[in-house]
């Protein structure tokens, strides 16, 4: 039998939270590359028990190389490689949201907030945050790097 990544009381507050709030279904695609990725299997195991606490995760998983199309489609380059979308009837919807490498330590509460978030479809900026990015003249292209130290 393989060990829990998540430990039984942090299960329990997970589910509980995504008992009372999320509204609707979320698309997880992972990304892996069978070759070349020391920590795949890792957040596979990861997500599979996120998605295990409620019907409205769903995971589908490409091989990066064979779903060569579907990752450029997400911009997705790195493995793991983690596309957090709205669940929808014919086809993800992409909010940009992105994780390269296994989330763990810090990235796992910025993972289960991103899943919440998602699932309510409202990013929650203010409006004058949302007037400000409507004023922008050209796309930005934010990243936020973290490293297990």
């Amino acid at each position: 039998m393989q060990l829990k990544i998540i430990n039984g009381e942090l299960v329990d507050q997970i589910k509980d939270l995504f008992e009372s709030r999320l509204e609707n279904p979320v698309e997880l695609l992972y990304f892996i590359s069978p070759d070349d990725c020391d920590t795949c299997a890792e957040a596979e195991q990861l997500l599979d028990e996120i998605a295990s606490l409620s019907s409205k995760i769903h995971i589908t998983k490409y091989d990066i190389i064979q779903n060569l199309a579907v990752a450029q489609k997400f911009n997705v380059q790195l493995t793991p490689g983690l596309v957090i979308a709205g669940g929808g009837k014919k086809a993800p919807v992409d909010y940009g949201i992105r994780f390269a490498g296994i989330p763990s330590g810090y990235e796992f509460g910025s993972l289960i907030q991103a899943i919440v978030l998602v699932s309510g479809r409202d990013s929650r900026l203010k409006p004058g945050t949302r007037r400000q990015i409507k004023e922008l003249a050209k796309p930005v292209h934010l990243q936020v790097f973290v490293t297990p130290t």
